[in-house]
């Protein structure tokens, strides 16, 4: 089943016409023909079934042909802290968490980020991974589009985590344990229970500073463990929400 992302207000009405930049990836790439069906969805929780009803050259007609369908949110909210990684590593942890159905993508620069970004280029860095995320969501099937935050500081990221309860940091300090005992039901922190919210923070690939995890720790993150390997922070991103998927969602 094609799938196409619209505006709410063209998903609810009963013809939706896109532009020819809107229509290139059904018309031009997946070569569309009058009759076929195409789901349309929203990123809000909205889908709907259309069917090609004329193509021209600037131009392509939806119409709908039945009602609209509204999927709930996922039982937990998954949120990732991710220090930003160089070239298109980051491009690819967008990618691969929307595929993990997280709610919400927080782009961190720490100390030891090697990728610097200038508050003039926030905003175009934010459109491209959105660009990505919305790829991925209707790759994946989901009908809800991540939120991305604009990249932003370690210490300023400190006030989201503390409202993110539990949030879990990957640690390679002593006192860090797998996730998975975090999980157990003899587990402390009472993380095994239902939650409707959980937050999963990775560093760059040369880890935080002393006093970064220290802050983290103070603003309620709980140190884990990722094993005897020590994991590049895209493959480590993927870790945790892995284990988060497939316990909450």
């Amino acid at each position: 089943m094609h799938r196409h992302l619209v505006k709410t207000e063209a998903l609810l009405a009963a013809t939706c016409v896109l532009g020819k930049e809107e229509a290139h990836h059904l018309q031009t790439v997946l070569r569309v023909k009058p009759g076929d069906e195409v789901q349309l969805f929203d990123g809000q929780g909205r889908t709907r079934q259309a069917a090609v009803a004329d193509l021209a050259k600037n131009a392509l007609t939806l119409s709908t042909i039945a009602p609209v369908v509204f999927h709930a949110k996922p039982a937990c909210a998954l949120t990732l802290f991710a220090c930003v990684s160089k070239g298109k590593h980051m491009d690819w942890t967008i990618e691969k968490a929307v595929e993990l159905g997280v709610a919400r993508i927080v782009p961190v620069v720490s100390a030891r980020t090697i990728v610097r970004i200038e508050s003039e280029d926030r905003d175009a860095k934010v459109d491209r991974w959105m660009r990505i995320a919305e790829e991925a969501t209707r790759q994946c099937g989901s009908a809800w589009l991540p939120e991305i935050l604009p990249p932003c500081s370690l210490t300023e990221s400190l006030a989201l985590v503390k409202a993110t309860t539990p949030t879990f940091v990957a640690a390679l300090t002593p006192d860090a344990k797998p996730l998975r005992e975090y999980l157990l039901p003899t587990a402390n922190c009472n993380c095994q229970l239902p939650t409707v919210q959980a937050g999963w923070f990775v560093g760059p690939e040369g880890d935080f500073t002393p006093e970064e995890l220290a802050q983290l720790l103070e603003a309620g993150a709980l140190p884990v463990s990722l094993g005897k390997s020590v994991l590049r922070t895209e493959t480590a991103c993927l870790y945790g929400l892995c284990v988060l998927n497939c316990a909450w969602l």
